[in-house]
C-alpha cells in the first residue's frame, strides 16, 4: 500500500477505536489512537497473515502486550476483515466477543490474550524461539507501552531474545510519554529506553509513529537484522487525531461521553477531507 492508503485506513482505524469505547462507555482511547498507526502497518502491509484463516499454522504472530488497548488492535483486526467493523459497538457488552483485553479464545485474529502488564512480551519471546526450534519462517510481533516497560518481566524476556539471538521478533515500544499517573518520566523514569535494549543485544531503530516512511524502514531494517531481535523505539502523540485527547494523561483510560464522541468524530472527518486533497 502507499502511504496516502496506509494514512486513510489508519484513519478508519481512529474512527473504530473512538466509537468501540464510546459504545462501551469505558476503555483505553489514549493509546490505541497513539498507536492506531502502527497496527495499520502491521496488519496491512507488514505481517503475512490470512484473515479467513486466523490459526494458519505459518502465520506471522502478534502479541499486544499492553492489552489495555485491546480497541486498537480490535478495530485493525475489523478493517483487516477478521470479522465485521460494525461488531466494534460491542466492546466490553455481556456476551461480546470483544473483551476489555484481548482473548485468544473469543477473538479471531488474536494470537494471544494480554492484559496483566510485562506478560506479552515474554509470550512473544517464546513464539519467537518456537520458531526457531520448529525452523519455521514466520516472525513475531509485539507492542509494549512505554509505562509498560517499568516492569521488570520485560527485562528478563528482553535479556532472553538477545542471548539467544532471535532475529525474528521485533518488540515495539509506543513511547508518548504518559501513562495513567501521568508523565512516565515523573513515575519512575525509562529512560533512555534505547540504550536499555542495546544492553540486551537488540538492534534498535527510533522512529516518528506517525510517519509510514519512517514505519518502512525500520520494518526493513529489523528484517534485513541477522542474529539479534529489534527493538523499536517509536515516538508517538497520545490521543493523536483527537484534538482533546492528544498529549493528555487523563484519557488514557476514558471514554467519551455523547458530546466528546461528535467532536472526536468530526475532527477525523476533518483528517479525511485533508487526505483526499491529497
Amino acid at each position: 500500500m502507499t502511504n496516502l492508503e496506509l494514512q486513510k485506513k489508519a484513519n478508519e482505524v481512529r474512527k473504530g477505536i473512538v466509537t468501540a469505547v464510546h459504545s462501551a462507555k469505558a476503555g483505553h482511547p489514549g493509546g490505541s489512537l497513539s498507536a492506531a498507526d502502527m497496527f495499520t502497518y502491521l496488519y496491512f502491509e507488514e505481517m503475512n497473515i490470512d484473515p479467513k484463516n486466523p490459526k494458519w499454522e505459518d502465520r506471522d504472530r502478534f502479541v499486544l502486550s499492553k492489552g489495555h488497548t485491546a480497541p486498537g488492535l480490535y478495530s485493525a483486526l475489523a478493517n483487516r476483515g477478521y470479522f465485521p467493523v460494525e461488531d466494534l459497538k460491542t466492546l466490553r457488552h455481556l456476551g461480546s466477543y470483544l473483551q476489555g483485553h484481548p482473548c485468544m479464545q473469543e477473538t479471531p485474529g488474536v494470537d494471544m490474550s494480554s492484559g496483566s502488564l510485562g506478560q506479552g512480551i515474554s509470550a512473544a519471546v517464546g513464539m519467537a524461539l518456537a520458531g526457531k526450534i520448529d525452523n519455521k519462517d514466520y516472525r513475531v510481533y509485539t507492542l509494549l507501552g512505554d509505562g509498560e516497560i517499568q516492569e521488570g518481566q520485560v527485562w528478563e524476556a528482553s535479556m532472553y531474545a538477545g542471548a539467544n539471538k532471535l532475529d525474528n521478533l521485533v518488540v515495539i515500544v509506543d513511547n508518548n510519554g504518559l501513562q495513567i499517573d501521568g508523565k512516565v518520566e515523573d513515575v519512575c523514569s525509562v529512560y533512555p529506553i534505547e540504550d536499555k535494549f542495546k544492553a540486551f543485544n537488540f538492534n534498535v531503530v527510533t522512529i516518528d509513529a506517525h510517519n509510514f516512511d519512517d514505519i518502512r524502514a525500520a520494518f526493513e531494517n529489523a528484517r534485513n537484522t541477522k542474529g539479534m531481535p529489534t527493538a523499536i523505539v517509536m515516538k508517538s502523540v497520545k490521543g493523536k487525531g483527537v484534538s482533546f485527547m492528544e498529549n493528555n494523561a487523563g484519557w488514557h483510560g476514558k471514554a467519551p461521553n455523547d458530546e466528546e464522541y461528535k467532536t472526536a468524530m468530526e475532527d477525523l472527518a476533518k483528517i479525511d477531507e485533508a487526505l483526499k486533497e491529497a
